[in-house]
């Protein structure tokens, strides 16, 4: 596997010059912006918090980017990841996020050694569909909080919603302006200005002008670190039998997600690269990854079709993609930090309402029916 790694990289790099390396940059660049407002949004989503998950995919984008089994794959905190993640952290709290991470790493690194790349073939689309959809009615409900700026309790999705029954719904109208504002935004952006700025950063950035300006009484992504090593990261004394052994399930729930949506997306975007993957090889990068991010206080990554397929549509040529994408977010972090602890809550979960709702929609459900029949 590693030979064919080695053979790869060689044949990837065969003629690299300045122009293919300024084309590298440039896609680089592009992902990095579609990129931090789903990083920021997905960190919140998986019940850790917004620099959680943009150190997921500065972490992901350097280490998984670099060992990938293809030349275009861009990993990441996802949606889908971060509906898992939700029950988990209220069961085992984010200690448990990080070792469910680390042996979920450990699982995937055994089947890339056993070639199970292969498996996803045999899943039948309608299950795939089925998951999906339910990806995004948790995600969507699992923001109702932030976006109406209310408070349940619960250890579970229904739980939290008949919460409400008990606790009441006061709407905080200015979180549920943001909300709103962003969603209007990301609905009404031209197409053909979502190739060069996203519509999300778009919404994003425009929310948090509004914010800075008025100074609303909203609840806001708080402090960015400034650090990848941030204080809340995976301790070794957390790897412990009984915490292992506890962990296991949820671990192996992670690590079939990661595996399925990895390989899912590198079927997808091969096609489009007119590029085979290596799928073993994707899941030792995918394994090493995760085993790796929780170290820094990053949840688990897998590969993201959307990032993706940008990087290829922005003419990216070689794996520098995703290795120059994470340098862009690494630099926004300490650059941006400051400003971004100012954007509300409720603007990351307008991303994510939006982010469901096209993961429940019809393109997508053709999309993964499509590259099941191709895988």
């Amino acid at each position: 596997m590693l030979n064919n790694y080695v053979l790869r990289l060689k044949s990837e790099f065969n003629g690299y010059n300045s122009q293919k390396l300024v084309k590298d940059i440039l896609a680089g660049l592009t992902v990095a912006a579609v990129a931090l407002p789903l990083a920021l949004a997905f960190g919140v989503s998986s019940s850790a918090d917004a620099g959680a998950g943009l150190i997921t995919a500065i972490v992901a984008g350097l280490l998984i980017g670099g060992l990938s089994g293809a030349s275009y794959q861009i990993s990441g905190p996802t949606g889908a990841m971060s509906a898992i993640l939700v029950g988990l952290s209220t069961i085992y709290g984010l200690q448990g996020v990080f070792v469910a991470s680390f042996i979920s790493g450990v699982m995937l690194l055994i089947a890339s050694l056993f070639k199970f790349g292969k498996v996803v073939s045999f899943i039948p689309s309608s299950v795939i569909t089925g998951f999906t959809s339910g990806i995004a009615i948790i995600i969507a409900t699992g923001q109702i909080d932030n976006f109406f700026g209310v408070t349940s309790k619960g250890g579970n999705t229904i739980e939290k919603l008949l919460s409400y029954f008990k606790l009441g719904f006061p709407i905080n109208k200015y979180a549920l302006m943001f909300g709103l504002l962003v969603v209007f935004i990301m609905l009404i952006w031209p197409n053909k200005w979502a190739s060069v700025f996203p519509s999300s950063l778009a919404g994003i950035i425009i929310a948090l002008i509004v914010n800075i300006v008025g100074q609303f009484d909203v609840t806001v992504v708080g402090k960015i670190p400034t650090t990848l090593f941030t204080d809340a990261r995976l301790s070794i004394s957390s790897l412990n039998l009984t915490t292992v052994t506890h962990l296991i399930i949820p671990a192996f729930n992670i690590a079939m997600l990661g595996m399925i949506e990895s390989l899912l997306c590198g079927a997808s975007a091969g096609k489009m690269k007119n590029e085979k993957l290596d799928a073993d090889m994707e899941l030792f990068a995918q394994g090493v990854g995760n085993m790796v991010i929780p170290f820094f206080g990053g949840v688990p990554a897998t590969a993201a079709i959307a990032r993706t397929s940008v990087a290829i549509k922005a003419g990216g040529q070689t794996r520098l993609v995703s290795i120059f994408h994470a340098i862009a977010l690494l630099i926004s972090m300490f650059v941006l930090g400051p400003y971004m602890s100012y954007i509300p809550l409720s603007a990351l979960a307008g991303v994510l309402f939006m982010t469901a709702w096209r993961m429940n929609g019809t393109k997508s459900n053709l999309y993964l029916e499509t590259v099941l029949k191709q895988a």
